[in-house]
C-alpha cells in the first residue's frame, strides 16, 4: 500500500512538473516576440538571489490613452489591456482599457495589472505591472551598466514572459560575463 501511495505521490508530481514545461513551451512556440525598451532599478534579495528589477517605458500609461476615458488612478490589482505597436526598434503604448478589446493592425494587446504609483512615475499616467519585472541572474555577477532591452513573449491571451535582458544588445549573461 504504502508503495502504491508514493508512485501515486512521484507521478502526480511528474505530471505537474511536464505540464508546467508545456505550457510554457507552448506559450514561447505561439507568442509575438517583441523587444521592449527597459531600465534597471537596483535590487537585492539575499533569499531569492541576485536578479534585475526592471522598469519598461509602457508600465507608465498615459490617461490620454484609455478608452473610456479614466480620470484618476485605477485601484490596485485591477486589469488593465493595453495595445502597444511598434515604434523604432521597440513596442510602445498606444491604446488601453481596462476591458478587453480587439488591437487594429499590426498592434499586439498585453494584459497588465494597475499597480500604485512609484515615486517616479508621472501624475498623468497609470502604472501597469505585466508580470515582466523581474529577471533572475546568475550569483554575484554584479549589476549592469549600459543600455538595457528586454526581449518578451506575449500571447494571444495578453499573457508576456521575459525571455532574454540584452545589455548593449548582448545577452544579458554574456554582457555580464564580459564586464567581470
Amino acid at each position: 500500500m504504502k508503495l502504491k501511495f508514493l508512485i501515486l505521490v512521484l507521478a502526480l508530481q511528474s505530471a505537474w512538473l511536464l505540464g508546467t514545461v508545456a505550457v510554457q513551451e507552448r506559450a514561447l512556440a505561439r507568442g509575438k516576440i517583441i523587444r521592449l525598451e527597459t531600465w534597471s532599478v537596483d535590487p537585492n534579495d539575499p533569499l531569492r538571489g541576485d536578479y534585475l528589477m526592471l522598469d519598461y517605458k509602457i508600465s507608465d500609461v498615459p490617461l490620454n490613452l484609455f478608452s473610456p476615458p479614466v480620470k484618476k488612478d485605477l485601484p490596485a490589482g485591477e486589469v488593465v489591456y493595453v495595445a502597444l505597436e511598434p515604434r523604432g526598434e521597440f513596442y510602445e503604448a498606444a491604446q488601453a482599457s481596462t476591458s478587453r478589446f480587439e488591437p487594429s493592425g499590426n498592434m499586439i494587446l498585453m494584459k497588465g495589472r494597475s499597480s500604485g504609483r512609484p515615486w517616479n512615475s508621472p501624475t498623468n499616467a497609470i502604472h501597469v505591472e505585466y508580470g515582466l519585472e523581474r529577471f533572475y541572474v546568475a550569483e554575484g555577477t554584479g549589476h549592469p551598466h549600459g543600455k538595457l532591452t528586454a526581449q518578451v513573449v506575449v500571447l494571444s491571451s495578453g499573457q508576456a514572459s521575459l525571455t532574454e535582458v540584452f545589455i548593449d544588445g548582448k545577452p544579458c549573461a554574456a554582457a555580464m560575463k564580459d564586464s567581470e
